[in-house]
């Protein structure tokens, strides 16, 4: 097996003016291609770049990159926000489950892929390491695929198997994953949110959540739990700690029983050594994880997600400050209803009551130009430190009084008010 690897800069000459580029994400961001590439501005023009969420330093900001390449994003990330929300750029509303569709169907043809895989083994096989998510799609619809190899980069099981004879091009680079860690960082509010969620979480259930400060707070919170599952479009560090607890065990999940099932990880080096070359984790496609039918088979699916703001009949916005494009809709809807679905399932969005500026989550009315992710029709339990409500079955006005109570209650005044306009009766009992 000879394996001939070229400069990066040499690997993207296969990119051409007019090209659809999709970018692999997360921890796999594949910065070193996507550098050659944007130095490649004003050689070739009308690129567009296609990904979901993006990690790491990307150096769009220059006239000539914005004029040769457009960022069209179906997951809007921090390293390229405010490029996605200007001219240059744009977003695409998606339930994640469904991005592979875009691909496979020809909604968005990929004409060239940016993969970050980890190196052949002995058969020449790769992986697509930390995120297989939407990369399948991309990889079995992409015309050429640039692939930047990387022995930092964990050999993940799974779907996510790829013969180095699929590449156009292979790049060497040694250089560490992108790392994101929450652990030991002190925060109060997101430790009560915790606490409120915990509550929730009953012996031998299935969890989806995410990474963050409450994330984390959650399972920090979870030791003398059994039996716990792991059912999720991504997982961070924490899952890591009670696996080796043996806290989550998946001994009680009806699919995928006695394995984590993930499409892609993001955390620190702890879990993308945990997963390297490990048969305990399944990385899968997205359109498999996320899938309702798949997510509901699962008994106890807890699906815990956040929220930017939530109106008082419990309208949930989780992508957008008005109409600035914060995020996305990613897997929030498929595994709310997923859990819905499941038998002793619970949906769940947690959040601060208040925001970074003390602005209340807890709203009468979304922002114009707000995007509703999760809708009142699917809303389920409320957490905030203040408390947990569930509003299934409620009525618009019992919704009201109950989000109030959990607000802050430097708004609770002003919740009131607006109660008292949209049903013509005093609040009472908070």
């Amino acid at each position: 097996m000879v394996i001939q690897y070229v400069s990066a800069e040499k690997a993207v000459e296969i990119v051409e003016s007019g090209n659809r580029v999709f970018i692999h994400g997360s921890a796999a961001t594949p910065l070193k291609l996507i550098d050659a590439l944007l130095k490649r501005a004003g050689e070739i023009n009308n690129v567009e770049l296609v990904s979901i969420s993006t990690y790491g330093k990307i150096d769009w900001n220059h006239p000539e990159v914005l004029k040769s390449f457009y960022f069209n994003s179906m997951f809007v990330s921090e390293n390229i926000r405010e490029w996605a929300n200007s001219e240059y750029g744009g977003y695409i509303p998606v339930f994640l489950s469904e991005i592979p569709q875009l691909f496979d169907r020809g909604y968005l043809p990929i004409d060239v892929a940016l993969l970050h895989v980890s190196p052949p083994d002995a058969h020449g096989y790769c992986t697509l390491g930390t995120s297989a998510d939407i990369a399948i799609s991309a990889l079995r619809n992409a015309k050429k695929v640039i692939a930047q190899v990387n022995p930092q980069m964990p050999r993940v099981l799974g779907d996510g198997f790829v013969h180095y004879s699929r590449f156009n091009a292979m790049v060497w680079e040694d250089a560490p994953l992108f790392e994101v860690d929450y652990a030991g960082k002190t925060d109060p509010v997101a430790d009560k949110i915790g606490q409120q969620v915990t509550s929730l979480i009953e012996d031998g259930s299935t969890l989806q959540m995410g990474v963050g400060a409450i994330p984390n707070a959650i399972l920090s919170s979870l030791g003398n739990h059994k039996d716990l599952g792991i059912h999720t479009e991504m997982f961070s560090d924490g899952v890591v700690s009670l696996v080796e607890k043996g806290v989550i065990t998946n001994a009680r999940k009806k699919v995928d029983c006695g394995t984590i099932v993930s499409s892609f990880v993001l955390g620190t080096r702890k879990v993308y050594d945990f997963v390297d070359n490990n048969p305990y984790v399944n990385c899968k496609e997205v359109a498999y994880v996320n899938e309702v039918d798949i997510i509901r088979r699962n008994p106890k699916v807890v699906a815990i997600n956040s929220a930017i703001e939530i109106d008082i009949t419990g309208q949930v916005c989780a992508d957008s400050i008005g109409t600035y494009q914060y995020s996305g809709i990613g897997g929030q809807m498929d595994f709310m209803r997923g859990a819905a679905l499941s038998e002793g399932g619970k949906p769940i969005i947690a959040f601060p009551s208040l925001t970074n500026k003390g602005v209340s989550r807890i709203v009468p009315h979304l922002n114009e130009g707000a995007g509703v992710v999760t809708t009142r029709g699917h809303i389920h339990y409320v957490a905030t430190e203040y408390g947990v409500v569930n509003l299934y079955g409620k009525n618009m006005e019992q919704r009201a009084g109950l989000l109030t109570g959990i607000a802050h209650p430097n708004h609770r005044e002003a919740l009131e008010k607006a109660y008292h306009k949209r049903f013509g009766r005093m609040l009472k009992g908070i």
